[in-house]
This record gives C-alpha cells, structure tokens and sequence, in this order.
C-alpha cells in the first residue's frame, strides 16, 4: 500500500490527507479544481515538500519512507524512482522520439526497450521529432520516457485535458494495455469523471484540500458522498460483467453478471470471457410491478427494492434497486412512484433501455 497521511498550507487551502492507496492498477484522484489533485502528486514525486505528516511506499518486495516530518527523511525525487507524466509531453524538440525515450534511461536494456515501444506503439516514430507528432503521439513518447526509467509507480496529472476527444480516443487503450502488462501501480489525476471511468480500479475524492471519499472505484462511485456531486442525468451505476456469448443471429453480446443475470448489448465489444465494467444510467432504468410481455426492451431483470431516496421539493425518486450483491438505479417520478404504491423490500422489474461500457468505444443496448 502507499500510505499518506500528510498536511501542506497551500495559500488559502489546507490540504489534509489521510488515505491509503492500493499498489496495483491504476488509482484516480479527482476533484475540482483547486481542490489540491496537482499538488498532492507533486508532493508523492517528491517535488513539493509536507509541513508535516509521512508517506511510505510498501509492497510485497521492499518498504520505502518517502517522507517523515519527525525524523527528518524527504528522499528526493531522483531517489524516489517515481515516473512522472504531466499534462503536457514536455518533450526535448532537438531529440528524436528515440533520443527522448533514452533520456533518464541508465540501463539501455535493448529488450526492454522494445517492450516498452511495442506497448505504446511507437516502433514507427523512433527517428521522427516532437514537431512533426500530433498531441497524443508525444503523450505517448513522455509516458514511454517515465515507464523506461523502470520507475516503481507512475504519477499521472491529467494526461489528456490538453488533448482534443480523437486523441484522447487514441490514447485511453494505450493507458489501458499499460495496467495489463506492467506490474506498476499508477496514481491518475484527472477532473473528467469519464477517463475516471474508463480508466481507474479504485478513487480518491478531495474536495477544498480534504479527502471526501477513498476506495474501490464501484465503493466511491456508489457513495452517498459522491451524488451530490452528479447531475440527475449523469447518476448511474456500476457492474461487473463477463462476455459470455454472441447472438447467433443478431449482432449483440450476452454479458453475465455476478449474481447469474444477464445483460445483453449490441455490437461485439470483446472477446469471449472478459471482464468489462458497465454503466447504467438511472434515468435509463424504468420500472413495473408484473413483469412486461412483448416489449421492445431486451433487458427486464427481476429486482429488489433497497432504497428509497428523494428530496422533499424535487418532483422524482430515485430508486435503488439490488440485483443480488449489486445493484442499479432508478429516476422515477413521484407520480409514478405514488401511483406504483413502491416500497422498499418489494419485488419489481427493472427494464433497461440503454447500457454503456465504460472504454473508448462505447456500446449501447435497448
């Protein structure tokens, strides 16, 4: 685990963290700005100092003390091995791909090298320069230089916000394909909930410098600390499912769910038995109390009703409906939620119009 428990006067802002961060895949921390994202990673890569507190870095090989206010310990960054990718390349425009890549890179280890250009699919781009590379090329080429440096975590403040969506689109399976094949923990900043999404296993909000909320991404994104923080249209849900088979006839995909249920989908987004995370919309989910007969919709899952939640001026309800050990949502409005007599511990139908999967290319269901 990477334990923090630091505090930094930042202007105005008291930053105050307390959490611990998994040393596997990939960990967003998100929140608005000025919230301290930035600022808590720059004191990880050792480029910021605490006023006080410690980290220590601890997996199953080695246990480091980045910092210890009391016993005067502050590694700096080049003993911190920490790769560090910034919103912007910052590449060296008179190197070529292949010269930047090499820089900070001691070992020139020829077969990791070409692991890592592989990975990244930069074999094309060694000879060119930064110039002639479009904006995610470069990302790729500073995330190639970081990884070559055979750091032991990855900082990654906001890698994409200077990118337009094709290349943003380019780059999420590249950052993908890295949690896959490198053994390497990333802490992942970002302000947009749907690289989040995409991207990251577990989540740490901070709000005006102190952590909101900490842990797995579906924990965090489920919480009653993170609604608040989402339009009504935007409110969802997040499962777990596995590709479990193609339509013979029709050109969608059955996807199983933990508890034995099934969702189905058009296109084929993936190979047999993956794991693919899935978002369903509340205000996709609508409810009956018999179950529907010759409907268009594919999906109607038999569900629970877990919890009611409304305030008192708003005109709908939302719903939480549990599906075995997981759960979705539902935007009714009070009239039908009146007229349906619901209450919690019910037997009902969810029918899902619309299911989304959380990568770059997006598939919908009705």
């Amino acid at each position: 685990m990477l334990q923090l428990n630091i505090t930094k006067r930042l202007g105005d802002l008291d930053l105050v963290v307390d959490a611990q961060l998994p040393l596997r895949g990939i960990s967003a921390v998100f929140g608005r700005s000025g919230a301290g994202k930035t600022s808590l990673v720059n004191i990880l890569g050792g480029l910021s100092t605490p006023d006080t507190g410690e980290l220590t870095f601890n997996n199953q090989t080695q246990k480091s003390v980045l910092f210890d206010q009391k016993t005067g310990i502050n590694l700096p960054p080049d003993k911190r091995n920490i790769g560090y990718v910034f919103q912007e390349s910052r590449l060296f425009p008179h190197y070529s791909v292949r010269g930047n890549l090499n820089y900070g890179n001691k070992d020139k280890d020829s077969t990791h090298f070409n692991k890592i250009v592989t990975l990244l699919g930069l074999t094309d781009l060694l000879d060119r320069y930064p110039r002639s590379l479009s904006g995610g090329e470069k990302q790729r080429v500073a995330i190639g230089r970081a990884l070559l440096t055979r750091p032991n975590m990855l900082l990654m403040d906001e890698p994409l916000a200077a990118l337009d969506l094709p290349r943003k689109r380019e780059l999420i399976p590249y950052l993908l394909e890295l949690t896959q094949s490198l053994d390497l923990p990333i802490i992942y900043v970002s302000h947009s909930l749907d690289e989040i999404l995409q991207l990251a296993d577990h989540m740490l909000v901070l709000e005006q410098g102190k952590v909101l909320v900490n842990g797995p991404l579906q924990e965090v994104w489920d919480s009653a600390e993170m609604r608040p923080w989402l339009p009504a249209k935007e409110q969802s849900a997040l499962l777990t499912a596995n590709i479990a088979k193609y339509h013979d006839k029709y050109a969608m995909t059955k996807l199983l769910l933990d508890n034995g249920t099934y969702l189905w989908i058009n296109g084929k987004p993936s190979a047999l038995g993956k794991t693919l995370r899935v978002r369903i919309y509340a205000n996709h989910v609508s409810i009956s109390c018999e179950r529907p007969v010759s409907s268009s919709i594919r999906n109607i899952l038999s569900a629970t009703i877990a919890a009611i939640d409304s305030a008192e001026t708003s005109d709908n309800m939302q719903i939480k409906l549990a599906l075995g050990d997981e759960h979705i949502w539902a935007n009714i409005t009070r009239w039908a939620f009146d007229d349906l007599a619901l209450s919690i511990g019910q037997t009902v139908y969810a029918q899902i119009k619309g299911v989304n999967m959380t990568e770059s290319e997006l598939a919908q269901s009705f």
